[in-house]
């Protein structure tokens, strides 16, 4: 599937969220209205019918309302391989990628390999504060990040210590599917910025293939979801 760049923010309480909660404050914005359920509708996309769920995996259906048909924007957000997320205080759904990235420590990840020792938080003359350290003496070459299905993309920093990586793989923990492999990363190469397309993702695990007597430092503070 071809997937777009994009980023559209849809305020108002007229949205199908399709599994989102909108909370008390939307009570006095709402409008009631009497619309159809259409059961006759359906979706096709890249040719092929396609099966509108909410958050829960519960089949849903378009509503007709004065001759325009809604969709759930969830459900909507599923098919296409795009990220939504809402933001309760700003009351708007933001579909595609967020203006400002949010820090991967924000959001639940593998905290075996968690450092706030500047011995591994400074690199490169920077202080990252908060870092993924694997020590160049440890065998642990494995963590994972959980974004909740919230964002598009991850923007992982990472850099090799005292040895050679020789590959890193990025995967979709729930489906195994490949999301991104890199190959060699050098001491040498310095802080790399590793892009990664994580829509509709829960949970992503990172597989570094270090050798023995070699390390890597992910700095939680600068690597974030957008």
């Amino acid at each position: 599937m071809m997937k777009k760049k994009f980023l559209v923010v849809l305020t108002g309480a007229s949205l199908l969220m399709g599994g989102m909660s909108i909370g008390v404050f939307a009570s006095s914005h709402l409008q009631e209205i009497k619309a159809n359920l259409n059961t006759a509708l359906k979706v096709r996309v890249n040719g092929e019918i396609a099966q509108m769920n909410d958050v829960n995996g519960n089949a849903v259906l378009p509503i007709t309302y004065k001759g325009s048909t809604y969709l759930p924007i969830r459900a909507v957000s599923n098919l296409l391989d795009v990220a939504v997320h809402y933001d309760e205080e700003a009351y708007e759904v933001i579909l595609g990628e967020l203006l400002e990235g949010v820090a991967v420590n924000q959001e639940l990840f593998d905290e075996v390999l968690y450092s706030k020792d500047p011995a591994h938080t400074n690199y490169a003359d920077t202080d990252y504060k908060e870092v993924l350290y694997s020590s160049p003496d440890k065998s642990y070459r494995y963590t994972a990040f959980t974004p909740d299905g919230k964002y598009q993309k991850l923007y992982l920093q990472f850099a090799a210590l005292e040895k050679d990586v020789n590959y890193i793989e990025i995967r979709d923990v729930d489906t195994n599917a490949l999301l991104k492999e890199v190959g060699v990363v050098t001491p040498e190469d310095g802080m790399q910025t590793i892009e990664v397309d994580i829509a509709g993702v829960e949970t992503v695990t990172v597989n570094v293939g270090k050798e023995s007597g070699g390390g890597f430092v992910i700095p939680l503070t600068t690597s974030y979801f957008k």
